[in-house]
């Protein structure tokens, strides 16, 4: 059956916008019959986005989105996972740390740059459990140090030099793979064309990830280009893999130009 999904989505439990429950009731207003709630490397927000489904009737599906390190923009999204305490709760708890960890050096990097900010304020701004690059822009913006948070990624936060100073625990992709599979989860590909690759390198890793378990690829996405949609297609069907879809929506306030989305999708084989 085809329903409207969005099934990849981000809340304050790391660096959206929103709260779960914010969001279970913009996705609502959107018209939205499958909602995933894939909060970046934790699964803090999803009982909650839950919940608010089951009051609003609305199909609330446990997500994550993953970062794996061989590659930058290398993310694997987990959905319909079992709660409670699995390897993918404690692989989380390990992102959690690591990114707990980077927030010390990326205040440092930016001192370093002539840009002194308060951690208080950032943490204040964050909210949820997870510090990430995004709530350190907003307060750049904020103080007034750049003008979008556009900006304060290419000046600061995803500069080359940043990403070889500051760096945060990942865990590679097969571990992110059978982490989400041994509790109970299925696996999507994220917006494959962020890593950059050739089609050829990129149709290698989705052969070896789809070996390690790999269930789907987010066919789907707001930025792709036409081109670039037929070839994800193509491989889903070469590889037997179903298609996902979803608009990696933060918010207005996160990415102004992203807004939720709606795709036809068949969720059916998705916990």
């Amino acid at each position: 059956m085809t329903l409207l999904c969005d099934l990849h989505t981000h809340t304050t439990a790391s660096d959206g916008q929103y709260t779960p429950s914010e969001l279970a009731g913009l996705a609502k207003k959107r018209g939205l019959e499958v909602l995933a709630v894939t909060d970046h490397d934790t699964i803090a927000g999803v009982d909650e986005a839950q919940r608010a489904g089951e009051r609003l009737g609305l199909r609330v599906i446990r997500g994550v989105e993953l970062s794996a390190k061989e590659r930058s923009n290398f993310h694997i999204l987990g959905y319909g996972f079992r709660s409670g305490d699995t390897e993918l709760s404690r692989l989380c708890e390990k992102f959690r740390a690591g990114r707990d960890d980077r927030k010390y050096k990326i205040i440092d990097f930016l001192r370093e740059k002539g840009v002194e900010i308060d951690l208080a304020e950032v943490e204040k701004l964050a909210g949820g459990e997870v510090i990430a690059r995004p709530h350190f822009a907003q307060v750049l913006v904020r103080r007034g140090y750049t003008a979008t948070n556009r900006e304060a990624f290419d000046r600061y936060l995803d500069t080359e030099e940043f990403r070889q100073r500051v760096k945060r625990f990942k865990a590679d992709a097969r571990t992110c793979v059978e982490a989400i599979k041994a509790a109970g989860g299925k696996v999507s590909l994220a917006h494959p064309y962020q890593m950059g690759l050739p089609d050829d390198e990129l149709e290698e890793l989705v052969r070896q990830l789809a070996g390690w378990g790999l269930d789907a690829i987010e066919c789907f996405y707001p930025k792709y280009t036409p081109e670039q949609q037929d070839f994800y297609l193509r491989l889903a069907e070469k590889y037997r893999l179903h298609r996902t879809g979803g608009s990696d929506f933060h918010g207005e306030r996160v990415k102004p130009d992203v807004k939720l989305a709606a795709w036809p999708l068949e969720p059916d084989w998705l916990p």
